[in-house]
């Protein structure tokens, strides 16, 4: 019997891939230039994932929001972020209906399936906090009723890199409930060549490619490939090797763990394979790791000194040998 590493790769109606790549080629001509970002977006929403997206304004963050919306013809609703937000202002609220006599519940905007939270770190903690019920569980509770989201469910989340003023940082607790945080960053000379030619004129909308019900057919292929045993140790050492590196007061949680478990098997299914190679692996430690862990020093108060972690997160799995 064939080892998994050595399978074939899927191919045929039987495989999923093909409806993958409509939607990544659906994204590719809102967001021009940047593979990379559009494959660990869809890693995330095959993943059953949320994500965050840390980049300077301009650089297609909304655009990149609703292009996935639009590509999966799901709902999509955008909530900006302020100091003066309140969760009710994203979850909703009970209001007293006369004419029946007694309280309706009003849903906020974060019942969609594509969920924008623009500048997410703008908010108090206690409005961000009303994101968590929502992100975990996929409901709300509202006057201590439970209020199922739609499926699919996912919540893309912005926050500016460079600019503090005013900002309420998320907590690691907060942190962690995003599978992937990545930076979309510049484009390349010939795609900013495009926008500059598009004027003012709005980006391409992004033509449905997929419905929801093949959305959450696709995830749950995600859910069943499969994770070799020899792939499962490369990927626990890396793991440990966070929790014992001296540049790290806190390394990957538990649930760390199963978040790279998850991400490798949709970056296995994007790529064709009902199996997870090492490359899986080392390909989505830093987008889903690097904002699990803590830097040394962070916990006594010296919060942005010394290596950014998504470095050393990089040089943790180079410093681990994958199986052959």
């Amino acid at each position: 019997m064939s080892s998994p590493l050595s399978r074939p790769h899927l191919s045929g109606d039987a495989a999923p891939p093909g409806a993958i790549h409509r939607i990544a080629a659906s994204l590719d001509e809102v967001l021009r230039g940047k593979p990379e970002v559009v494959r660990q977006v869809l890693v995330a929403m095959l993943a059953r994932g949320h994500l965050l997206v840390e980049d300077v304004p301009g650089v297609g963050k909304t655009t990149l929001a609703q292009g996935l919306a639009g590509a999966l013809g799901c709902t999509f609703r955008r909530i900006q972020f302020t100091s003066d937000l309140l969760p009710a202002d994203v979850v909703g609220v009970s209001v007293f209906d006369a004419a029946l006599g007694e309280f309706r519940f009003r849903p906020g905007p974060i019942f969609a399936h594509v969920v924008l939270a623009d500048e997410v770190n703008r908010a108090t903690p206690r409005t961000q906090s009303a994101l968590l019920e929502a992100m975990n569980d996929g409901q709300v509770s509202v006057d201590g009723v439970t209020h199922p989201l739609p499926r699919p469910f996912m919540v893309i989340a912005t926050q500016n890199p460079v600019e503090h003023v005013g900002t309420f940082p998320l907590p690691e607790s907060q942190l962690d409930r995003f599978l992937v945080r990545l930076r979309i960053g510049y484009p390349d000379r010939e795609a900013e060549r495009l926008v500059l030619r598009q004027g003012g004129a709005a980006p391409p909308a992004a033509s449905p490619v997929l419905g929801t019900a093949d959305l959450l057919s696709l995830q749950q292929a995600a859910d069943g490939v499969e994770i070799p045993e020899e792939v499962e140790d490369y990927l626990l050492a890396i793991v440990e090797t966070t929790r014992r590196s001296p540049d790290l007061d806190l390394g990957v949680s538990p649930r760390g763990t199963q978040a790279l478990g998850r991400a490798a098997r949709a970056r296995a299914l994007l790529l064709g394979r009902g199996y997870v190679v090492p490359d899986d692996v080392k390909a989505m430690a830093v987008p889903v790791l690097a904002h699990r862990v803590v830097p040394a020093g962070a916990l006594d108060g010296r919060r942005g000194e010394g290596i950014p972690t998504d470095r050393l997160i990089s040089v943790l799995v180079q410093s681990v040998s994958p199986p052959r």
